[in-house]
């Protein structure tokens, strides 16, 4: 049976429509830097994301070349996903999407090393005649965050976070947003098949406890 991340590890993919607390793990990722506006035609964020699947399925489809990846199983690429943030703003402010710096993303199996992706990006680059520099092996340990799945548009998403905030502050827990942790999204709808009033996205920001609440835990 083909490996899905999504339903083995549903703690991380498929939270409910409250808020929880969760303990993420590393993981280790395919990724792509860019900013401005996600919604432009042909634009980084675009290009970003064809640069980001090339590589993905270059390595899931190592089976049937000459690869010979060690530990490999059959496996559903996992979703893309996307850390976002802003310059001086915490969080991020959706009105001003021009301003986006963004990091996408999509997991890498455990069994891929930094060698198996060095391959990945001279493979594809051979086979397809692009230019894969900008993609990164890029290993993340996001530790205690909050998650809730959001349904719907995008731009209504601060009412999710709205509940989110408010749950982690019954929970004794404040926003840790920084350079290293920063608003996380798991795309799991199909934008250009599902209409926005059905997408689903897990949104994700990263917490620490209150000094009271960890002096409480002592």
């Amino acid at each position: 049976m083909t490996f899905d991340y999504k339903k083995e590890y549903k703690e991380f993919y498929l939270p409910g429509r409250q808020p929880q607390l969760v303990e993420v793990p590393k993981m280790n990722y395919i990724a792509v830097r860019g900013k401005g506006d996600p919604n432009q035609e042909g634009g980084e964020y675009q290009e970003a994301i064809g640069l980001l699947y090339g590589i993905a399925f270059t390595i899931k489809m190592s089976k049937k070349g000459s690869r010979v990846i060690e530990g490999y199983f059959d496996y559903v690429v996992p979703p893309l996903e996307g850390l976002w943030w802003q310059e001086g703003t915490e969080g991020i402010d959706y009105g001003r999407k021009a301003d986006f710096q963004w990091i996408s993303l999509i997991r890498l199996p455990d069994f891929v090393q930094k060698e198996d992706f060095d391959w990945a990006l001279e493979e594809a680059g051979r086979k397809k005649g692009q230019d894969f520099s900008r993609v990164e092996f890029l290993t993340l340990e996001e530790g205690l965050c909050v998650q809730c799945m959001h349904l719907g548009p995008f731009d209504r998403e601060p009412e999710t976070v709205a509940l989110m905030d408010k749950f982690i502050r019954e929970k004794g827990c404040r926003n840790d947003f920084s350079q290293q942790r920063m608003h996380h999204e798991i795309y799991l709808s199909d934008a250009r098949r599902v209409p926005p009033e059905r997408w689903r996205t897990v949104i994700r920001h990263p917490v620490r406890r209150t000094e009271e609440k960890a002096a409480d835990e002592i």
